[in-house]
This record gives structure tokens, sequence and C-alpha cells, in this order.
């Protein structure tokens, strides 16, 4: 991860028909929750591949939409995401469960 919380921008093409809308709206929740935003080139990787290389702290999308159940599972293992419209939060899985009665 880098020294200032870095986010990655996904708007799957498949899904938005409004481009530029969509990124505008990444754009503003990334600025409100205090990200600096990547870009990815386009690219055949799976999505959780292209995250894990680029060592962001989460991934921000316009909606849930832009995500099928199997990629959002993935990327909860590496990074939190977050969803713009509605406002949604994800937390990335814990690394390390907590074990009750432990100290």
């Amino acid at each position: 991860m880098r020294a200032h919380p870095t986010a990655f921008a996904w708007v799957d093409p498949n899904t938005s028909p409004w481009g530029e809308w969509e990124n505008a709206r990444i754009r503003r929740l990334a600025r409100r929750l205090g990200y600096a935003l990547y870009w990815p080139d386009p690219s055949a990787l799976p999505l959780v591949d292209q995250v894990r290389a680029a060592d962001v702290d989460a991934v921000i999308v316009p909606s849930p939409g832009h995500l099928n159940a199997i990629q959002l599972q993935a990327l909860m293992c590496i990074v939190d995401v977050e969803t713009a419209t509605p406002r949604l939060s994800f937390a990335r899985w814990a690394t390390f469960p907590y074990q009750v009665g432990r100290a």
C-alpha cells in the first residue's frame, strides 16, 4: 500500500453505457473519502489480479452491478470495496479471525 490512501477506479464497460458520468461519480466519492485514484489501462487480466498488482487500499465502483458476487468476494480478501450509488462500503475480510477467550 502507498503512503496516501489509494483507490482503484473500476467501471465495467459491459455494464455501463454512461462512461463519463460513472467516472465523475467515482471521482466525487474518492475525493469525499480521501482517496487518490488509480485508473487502470484496459487489460485482459481478471479484476482481482489487476487490483493486487496496483497495490491499492480500496476499489471504487459506480454501483454494485459493476461486480459479480465472485469478484466482490475475491476483492474483499485484499481491499475494501466502495460503491457510489447506492452508497455502500464492503470492508475487507480480516486476515486473522478474532478468537473468543484469547488475549
